[in-house]
């Protein structure tokens, strides 16, 4: 039970410190920070991929699937945010 706690502790931690750090990056820096986390989930996808191909059970491979449903999405979400963000700071003539 102990264990159970440690680890909920430190994902509720994560939690708010990450919330903290987001809701504090200025505008100006958060298409620099999608970016970067666009190669991350690129970096996500191929480890999800291995996981689904390995073949182990049927378990990694249904959540090495899902893993790459879901690393997918937030990939293209994210190059399209970027991408509308780009658009906002170009001039207009």
């Amino acid at each position: 039970m102990s264990e159970f706690v440690a680890i909920l502790t430190i994902f509720v931690l994560a939690v708010f410190i990450g919330f903290e750090v987001i809701t504090k990056v200025p505008p100006i820096l958060h298409t620099p920070l999608m970016s970067g986390s666009n190669a991350i989930s690129g970096i996500t996808i191929i480890g999800a991929l291995l996981s689904a191909g390995s073949q182990y059970t049927t378990l990694t491979t249904a959540l090495g699937f899902a893993a790459v449903v879901f690393a997918t999405i937030n990939v293209v979400g994210g190059f399209l945010v970027t991408n509308r963000m780009l658009e906002m700071f170009k001039r207009k003539d």
